[in-house]
């Protein structure tokens, strides 16, 4: 059964697509956002949830403090399950879009997001996920210290980051490997010592 860990409607059942998906498990989900909380960008934070699934990871950071959430799946029953999840559990700052990943990147709104989370099922080849966190990072849709959050299998390798990118972070969970990556820091310019 797969839950809310923690938040406003922590401990809360969710609705899972009967097939075509991989939920995040419930251990590897609150190792993530204790990360992410770490890190401080979860609270008041736009959300963006690419290959939701059952929208587990949004919802969780929905329930955690986000400001505005949107779950993305291009399975149509994937869609269905996450809206019949968002109705449940009564959160109205979550969105939920039936479209491709990748095409909607290509064509969001101009918001900008503080937290992405790109879980494609693992037989997603490591190019289509290069190819998405390229458009990412062209599209100016995130905001300076963002976090991008990707689930891969252990035996999958390390995904290629944009040039301008950085990877903060591996953490390995018996089959599962998150990275956590993000637009490099600008350097402070230095003060003149005169």
């Amino acid at each position: 059964m797969t839950r809310i860990v923690a938040g406003t409607v922590g401990g809360r059942s969710l609705q899972v697509p009967p097939k075509g998906t991989r939920p995040t498990s419930d251990r590897v989900r609150e190792a993530i956002f204790s990360r992410l909380e770490h890190y401080g960008v979860l609270d008041g934070a736009y959300v963006l949830d690419l290959y939701a699934g059952s929208g587990a990871l949004g919802l969780e950071a929905a329930s955690r403090g986000a400001q505005r959430v949107v779950l993305v799946d291009a399975a149509r029953v994937a869609a269905e399950v996450c809206r019949a999840n968002v109705r449940t559990l009564g959160l109205t700052n979550v969105q939920v879009v039936q479209d491709k990943a990748e095409k909607f990147v290509q064509s969001a709104p101009a918001t900008t997001w503080d937290v992405v989370f790109i879980d494609p099922p693992y037989d997603v080849s490591e190019a289509v996920v290069a190819e998405l966190l390229r458009q990412l990072a062209q599209t100016s849709a995130l905001v300076e210290d963002a976090v991008v959050v990707v689930e891969r299998s252990t035996r999958s390798p390390e995904p290629t980051w944009p040039t301008a990118w950085e990877l903060l972070a591996r953490k390995d969970y018996g089959e599962t490997a998150v990275f956590y990556a993000g637009p490099v820091a600008a350097e402070e310019p230095q003060a003149d010592a005169s």
